[in-house]
This record gives C-alpha cells, sequence and structure tokens, in this order.
C-alpha cells in the first residue's frame, strides 16, 4: 500500500518544495509514514511518498535509482550490495530504530506462554515442511493441534534476520506456511485461526494487541517477552534487531531530502518512533548516527554481510570512525 499525502497550503510552513520517494520494509514502515505525515505539516510544499514492498523488494528499486530512501529491517546484503554498484549508487546507512520481532499466537490460545528457540527452530526449519504439524510436535506438552503458520515472505527483511536468529541460516525456513510482506494480513491470519501462530515487527504486535496474544522467547537464559525496555537493553534475544534507512548519497544533500532525513533524527520527533511502537535509539547512538549523516559517510558498518545477530550497534559504529 502507499501513502501520498497531498502538498497543500503552501503559504504556510517552510519554503522547501520538491518530492521524497520511500519504500522498502513494512516493518519500517509505521516509522517512515508517522514522520511523513508531521514533516509535510511542518513543509506543506514537500511531497514524501512511503510505499512498502519489503526490504528486499525496496532494495531492488532503490540500486536502480527509483528511489531516493529505502527501508529495511536488516542490513543490505552481499548481492544488493553489487545491485547498486551496477546501477552506480552509493548509498548512506543509518540506523533509525530498534525492533523486537514478536511471536504471536490467536488471542484465544490458553496453552502457550511460551516458547525455547530450539522449539521455534523445530517449528520453522526445512525439514519440518510436511512433518511439523501439531502442535503437539513441537512440545509434547502441547495439544494435539493443527498448526497455522503466518509469517513475512522471502522479500522480507524480517524474514531473513528471524531465519538467521532461529534457523541459523538465513532466508531458509519451510515453504509450507501462509506469506505475505503485508504484515496487517499476517494479523487477520492469526486472529482468526486457533491453532495460529506468526512473527512480524513489535509495532504490528502493539497496534493489534485487542487480538492477538503474546508469546516470550526463551535464549537458554528464561523467558522473556518483547517490549521496549527488553528490546532497548538487548534482552530480548535473538530477536531485538536495529532498523535502517537507506538514503541515496547523490540526494541526500538536496534541502528537502536532507530536511526530512534531519527530521527523523532531530530528538523532538523520537516520541513518534515510541507512539507507532518501537524503541528510539539512545541519545548517544542518535548523534553518531547524526554525525554519519551529515559526513556523508557511504556503505555499511555490517561490511555488506546483511544480518548479523547479538552484535551492538554501539561497537559496530565506533569500528567505523
Amino acid at each position: 500500500w502507499e501513502l501520498v499525502t497531498p502538498a497543500t497550503n503552501t503559504a504556510a510552513g517552510s519554503n522547501l518544495s520538491g518530492k521524497v520517494q520511500i519504500d522498502g520494509s513494512s516493518t519500517v514502515y509505521p516509522i517512515s509514514e508517522a514522520m511523513a505525515e508531521e514533516f509535510q505539516k511542518a513543509n506543506p510544499g514537500v511531497q514524501v511518498t512511503v510505499a512498502s514492498s519489503g526490504t528486499g523488494g525496496g532494495f531492488k528499486k532503490f540500486c536502480a535509482g527509483e528511489t531516493d530512501i529505502s527501508n529495511a529491517s536488516r542490513p543490505i546484503k552481499p548481492e544488493e550490495v553489487e545491485l547498486c554498484k551496477k546501477g552506480n549508487i552509493e548509498y548512506i546507512e543509518l540506523p533509525i530504530a530498534y525492533d523486537g520481532i514478536s511471536v504471536v499466537t490467536n488471542s484465544q490460545n490458553n496453552f502457550l506462554q511460551c516458547l525455547t528457540v530450539p522449539e521455534l527452530k523445530r517449528m520453522w526449519e526445512p525439514g519440518a515442511q510436511g512433518k511439523v504439524t501439531q502442535w503437539n510436535q513441537v512440545n509434547p506438552k502441547f495439544p494435539a493441534q493443527k498448526i497455522g503458520l503466518y509469517g513475512p515472505g522471502t522479500d522480507s527483511g524480517t524474514y531473513d534476520y528471524f531465519t538467521q536468529a532461529v534457523v541459523g541460516k538465513e532466508g531458509e525456513s519451510r515453504g509450507d506456511y501462509t506469506a505475505s510482506e503485508d504484515d496487517n494480513t499476517l494479523v487477520q491470519g492469526v486472529s482468526a485461526d486457533p491453532g495460529g501462530i506468526a512473527f512480524f515487527g513489535y509495532a504490528y504486535y502493539e497496534n493489534n494487541k485487542d487480538k492477538l496474544k503474546l508469546v516470550s522467547i526463551d535464549n537458554g537464559k528464561g523467558c522473556v517477552q518483547p517490549s521496549p525496555q527488553t528490546i532497548a537493553d538487548g534482552t530480548y534475544q535473538p530477536l531485538a534487531r536495529p532498523e535502517f534507512i537507506y538514503i541515496k548519497k547523490t540526494v541526500a544533500t538536496r534541502p528537502e531530502v536532507k530536511a526530512f532525513v534531519d527530521f527523523n533524527y532531530a530528538q523532538a520527533n523520537q516520541k513518534l518512533i515510541s507512539e507507532v511502537g518501537y524503541v528510539p535509539l539512545p541519545s548517544d547512538i542518535l548523534s553518531e548516527v547524526q554525525t554519519r549523516f551529515n559526513s556523508g559517510k557511504v556503505g555499511s558498518i555490517f561490511e555488506g554481510e546483511g544480518s548479523q545477530v547479538g552484535v551492538t550497534l554501539k561497537d559496530l559504529l565506533k569500528k567505523q570512525q
């Protein structure tokens, strides 16, 4: 889906004009949507369009030169680095917020409170396809009820990160699940399926908590639920991760693009990130990210390797200085 807010009432606000085109991750979409809405109120001459074709779909458009900013719920992968090289697209990679991939079930589920990472793997690994179909196959304490699996499609950065963290290999999972790049479709699916389970960004749980039940995850140190606190301090492992925006280097100094990116990182606007259900970056990292943008530093702090579980932004940004 796409958000286009018409630029009206040009007499008010700033004298900036132009267009900013954004596409990519459905997880990051609510952040860009909220920022675009507020930014356009202050800058009615600028039109910001936000679409969400998934992290992978967004990078394809970005590396082809079709967009100014690409939203991503994982770092850029080696094959996307190559794609951007071919398209002569240099980019500035900026973390924008923290997310905790949330595992949810139907709100009527009364047997599932917590899953271990090995249980999640048993459910999602490629070898489970067509074989692990009942809840009691995941854990004998669970009932012999049919599992309904819902998850992001293979173009999704959330899918990439989840499979890396849970199965141990990025992009490897069973294929017999209901897949969608639209997280609202996954919410609808699991909320209508008594044996359903899904995973997606924390904001989509926050905005639908009346319809869903959150599952705690045990990574060997006890059951932990995602919350702003556990996502920020990293105790929600291995599913807490940073989100990103990638800005095309050649447009980064264009006044309307620069103003929009600066707006995203202004301390006063971090509340918009909390409001949509994500965790703002701490102020020390926020200022490092602003410096990175202002100095026009290109490339990835992940060295183009894609998803990495258990690394900290602080260490990676320091290493790059």
